[in-house]
């Protein structure tokens, strides 16, 4: 059933993005526009969740991190601008806006935006589950900038393609939309850099954990997710026990 959180977070995360289109297109330094990316965008989406959820706590990217989230019961995580690189670099798409909602020990709701892709992805209307591809070849993305080394060894095992991409948000997206079969991170995150997407994948479908399959924990004292797996739901067992035997 989709609730008015997940339409609320697929809004902000949408309205954001647009936002931010408007701000690139005026172009600029691009330590500026980066700059003024991350801090226009937190300050509409936290203001809007103030107005709209004032009694919900908020950890975001750009804000001061409140303790007190802790024994909040509603908290939304959010990254205001995710591929900060990738946006100030003129042609990339490969850059999004994360809003999720964390409730009571779980992900109720996220959405992802990829403005520069026209593309919203959210649980207020998940995509199905994506088809295997039509080729054989396995397509892994990874960090552009941060790739782990243990994927080669990983592509080597499964016979994969190796696909570098910018912001976790644009990696997600490309599983959840059929263009990837599994994104893997190793050497860590913050909360915000996976909340959203972890949301939308679970709602299409999708496997999301650790590397090792453990669960994703949100709202933790330390915001921090060291490594993740996103992926169709039928190559996780083979993928994780890929992943335990080049480790």
């Amino acid at each position: 059933m989709i609730s008015a959180d997940d339409r609320l977070a697929a809004g902000l995360a949408g309205e954001a993005g647009r936002r931010l289109l408007a701000l690139r297109a005026g172009g600029g330094d691009p330590d500026a526009m980066r700059h003024a990316g991350d801090r226009s965008s937190h300050e509409f989406i936290t203001a809007e969740l103030a107005r709209r959820r004032p009694g919900d706590a908020v950890l975001s990217e750009e804000g001061a991190d409140d303790p007190g989230r802790l024994r909040a019961r509603r908290v939304w995580i959010v990254d205001p601008l995710d591929g900060t690189r990738e946006f100030g670099e003129p042609g990339r798409s490969d850059w999004a806006v994360h809003v999720a909602l964390w409730e009571q020990g779980g992900l109720a709701a996220g959405a992802v935006a990829l403005p520069a892709q026209d593309r919203l992805l959210s649980t207020a209307d998940p995509p199905p589950p994506p088809p295997p591809r039509p080729d054989a070849t396995l397509r892994f993305v990874v960090s552009r900038t941060r790739p782990p080394e243990f994927t080669t060894r990983l592509a080597c095992k499964t016979g994969a393609e190796v696909v570098p991409l910018g912001s976790a948000g644009a990696k997600a997206a490309a599983v959840i939309c059929g263009e990837a079969d599994a994104y893997v991170h190793s050497g860590g995150q913050h909360e915000w850099d996976s909340a959203a997407p972890v949301a939308v994948a679970l709602a299409a479908g999708l496997h999301a954990s650790r590397i090792d399959g453990s669960r994703l924990s949100y709202n933790q004292a330390t915001p921090s997710v060291p490594d993740i797996l996103i992926c169709r739901a039928a190559l996780a067992g083979t993928l994780l026990g890929a992943i335990r035997s080049v480790r």
